[in-house]
Parts: C-alpha cells; sequence; structure tokens
C-alpha cells in the first residue's frame, strides 16, 4: 500500500493531523506519523518504506533521500523550501512541493504586528506614532506581499512594491503602486518589508547600498529569510546611523551584539513564527496532503518546485 508520513520534529497541530490522516485514509493510502523525533536516524529509519512525506522545517537531505528507496515526493507545508536538498531530490526522481499562500496571512499580520509594536515604543508607555499615512515598500510582490498590502491599507498607509518578475503590464492588477527599482523603493519607504526567498540571487541582497538611501527613522521588516540581509553592511548602517530600525522573525546571527547595542531599535522573534497559527498549521497542512494524492493519482505537479 502506498505509505504517506507525516515526519516533523515540530508537530503539526493535533487538529491538522486529525485532518491529514482523513484525507490520506480516504485516497486510500497508509498514514505514517513521526512527530518529536530526536535523532535524525529516527527520520531515517521512518522514510525508508515512505512513498510520500509532509515535512514543517525538518531536513530532507541526501542522506535521508537515499534511505528513502521508495520516495515519489515531499511536500514542504509551507512557502519556503530551503529545507530540502532539490538536486539530490531531482537526481533521485522525487517531486518536491511547497504549499504557497497557505501561510500567508499569518505571516502578513506578524509583519504588521511587528510594526505597530515598534511604532508604539514597544508597549513600553512612551509617546509612539502611528502607521496611517506611513508608506510601506514591499520587496518582493508574492502571496505573502499580498495580504500585508492588503492589511497596510486597512490602516490607511500608502504601498509600494519592487518585484522585478512581475511584467509592467501586469502591474496593473495589483492594488499598490509598482516601482523600477530596489534603490526608489528604499528611499520612498519609511518601512520596508522584505518577502523574497533565500536564493543565490537574493542572498545578502539587502546591503549598505539599499540601506543608506532609506529616508530618517525607517524600519526593515523580515518574515522572510535571515540570510536576504547582508549582516556586515546592517551592523554597518546601524553604526552610521541612529535612525535605522530592524525588526526579523527570525534573528541573524549578530542577534546579541545589536540588542547590546541598540536597545529600541531592534527586535527579534524567539523563534521564526511567521506561520505560527492555529490556522496556518491546519491549512498548510491539508494543503500537503491534498497534493499529495493529486500527485500519485493524477500526476498533477502544479506545486512542483524542482522543475
Amino acid at each position: 500500500m502506498t505509505k504517506v508520513l507525516v515526519a516533523t520534529e515540530k508537530p503539526f497541530a493535533a487538529e491538522a493531523v486529525t485532518a491529514i490522516k482523513e484525507i490520506v485514509d480516504h485516497a486510500g493510502f497508509e498514514f505514517a506519523l513521526l512527530e518529536k523525533y530526536t535523532d535524525t536516524a529516527q527520520f531515517l529509519d521512518a522514510v525508508k518504506d515512505a512513498d510520500a512525506i509532509i515535512i514543517r522545517s525538518d531536513q530532507v537531505t541526501p542522506q535521508v533521500i537515499d534511505a528513502a528507496k521508495q520516495l515519489k515526493i515531499v511536500v514542504r507545508a509551507g512557502a519556503g523550501y530551503d529545507n530540502v536538498d532539490l538536486a539530490a531530490a531531482s537526481a533521485h526522481d522525487i517531486v518536491v512541493m511547497n504549499t504557497p499562500g497557505q501561510n500567508a496571512n499569518a505571516v502578513a499580520e506578524l509583519a504588521l504586528g511587528m510594526m505597530i509594536y515598534h511604532a508604539r515604543g514597544l508597549f513600553t508607555g512612551k509617546p509612539g506614532s502611528e502607521l496611517r499615512g506611513k508608506t510601506i515598500g514591499l520587496h518582493a510582490y508574492g502571496n505573502v506581499s499580498k495580504q500585508v498590502s492588503r492589511l497596510a491599507e486597512g490602516f490607511e498607509m500608502e504601498v509600494l512594491a519592487y518585484d522585478p518578475y512581475i511584467e509592467k503590464e501586469k502591474r496593473g492588477l495589483f492594488d499598490c503602486e509598482f516601482v523600477d527599482t530596489a534603490e526608489e523603493l528604499y528611499s520612498r519607504c519609511k518601512y520596508v518589508s522584505l518577502h523574497m526567498p533565500a536564493n543565490g540571487e537574493t542572498k545578502s541582497s539587502v546591503n549598505y547600498a539599499l540601506l543608506t538611501k532609506m529616508p530618517k527613522n525607517a524600519v526593515v521588516v523580515n518574515t522572510a529569510r535571515k540570510e536576504v540581509i547582508n549582516e556586515t553592511d546592517l551592523l554597518r548602517i546601524f553604526e552610521e546611523r541612529d535612525d535605522i530600525n530592524y525588526l526579523s522573525d527570525v534573528a541573524p546571527d549578530c542577534a546579541a551584539e545589536m540588542l547590546e547595542k541598540y536597545p529600541g531599535r531592534v527586535f527579534f522573534t524567539p523563534k521564526k513564527m511567521g506561520a505560527q497559527t492555529g490556522e496556518a498549521n491546519v491549512n498548510a497542512g491539508i494543503a500537503a496532503a491534498n497534493q499529495i494524492e493529486a500527485f500519485l493519482k493524477e500526476g498533477d505537479r502544479t506545486f512542483q518546485v524542482n522543475k
């Protein structure tokens, strides 16, 4: 029987597991669950006879792929998939998918929440400022950015976006103003919210040249990946300007130094938590299970990322 394994060191919500199992059972597949494992060996043993795997932040390395002799598909329940070795998967003809959009609202709400928290003086009782009337720039315009844009408009913010992969003739389909360069985005916006994946093109791309263009009291909000920020340049701009601020749901490697030197100007959540809501957890899990069924029964590769 076709076996679908849910392998999550950080478990899904119980509601999500129940929903995934119902989909797998209804499809006529065998359901298997590995939660809170403490050793990679447990993961390697569990994948040996799995035809499909659903993961969260779990690492699917070449070692895992070599151990999974029957594996046909891996679905990362979430948007980012840098925890899966795509080259190794492709070499073994394994399809890798993500579940784009399922976590988007949760991440967007966190981004706006961090902005409010900072604007109101970290809720210390100090006088703060409002988001209304401020300009927010969205660096990359995907599923999360669309939700940030929607929420920001509700706060009566002016929304700008930069994404070189959206053709000019299609920009009018969205409810925000597109700019032609990243430099223009950073120079015009008090808030810049980062939403690009971490890849060869984007890693360290948010650098000194961009940060130095930001207006007085600017705020960079990162709910993407820590790697997209050039940390050396981030420290440099903080040393040169006492008005730049950085908020992130994934702490940079230099977090301890920044927290010590620049209290009130930086904020980092204890762990990456953009998608950490019950709703997003369930949505992503259900989407992953449905995508596995569609692939195994119909060959549907709509959300494949290792094409």
